[in-house]
């Protein structure tokens, strides 16, 4: 049954252009968050072959994992570990515990302009949703630009 659901979100749920593109006769995944296409990902369970079919494009095999490794596992095959992101002091508990590895905060090199806000928490989705809609009609008529995150 999975592949008749399967057939079922790539004719009603999935959007050419926005779920995926489709590329030199390919079918290829477009990231919710990003907008990026994702070379060489594939769905799995018979949905890039519905895909495929729906687009009118020669269906390819599945593919099939032969070998997986967590983030985790596949680090500690290294004996030095190095990196720098502007988030690690968020992650450094985990940092130390499954790697071993030290933080260090660096100072900006100029003041922070940014003013943090409290956090607001909503009971159900559509309180939330008010409060967007809320915000965006507050903040948009004084023309000031406004990036709003959503999934597809």
């Amino acid at each position: 049954a999975p592949f008749v659901a399967n057939a079922l979100k790539a004719k009603e749920v999935f959007q050419k252009d926005v779920s995926y593109v489709v590329k030199n006769n390919e079918v290829m995944i477009v990231d919710e968050f990003t907008g990026r296409v994702m070379e060489g990902r594939r769905w799995g369970s018979g949905l890039h072959q519905a895909v495929e079919a729906k687009e009118g494009i020669e269906v390819s095999g599945e593919t099939q994992t032969i070998a997986s490794v967590s983030f985790q596992a596949f680090f500690k095959l290294f004996e030095k570990l190095a990196g720098m992101t502007g988030t690690a002091a968020t992650d450094a508990g985990e940092l130390k515990e499954v790697y071993g590895l030290d933080t260090v905060q660096i100072p900006t090199a100029l003041p922070v302009s940014r003013k943090d806000q409290p956090d607001v928490v909503f009971k159900n989705e559509s309180g939330k949703l008010r409060a967007v809609m809320r915000e965006i009609a507050m903040e948009h008529p004084k023309g000031r630009p406004l990036l709003i995150g959503t999934t597809s």
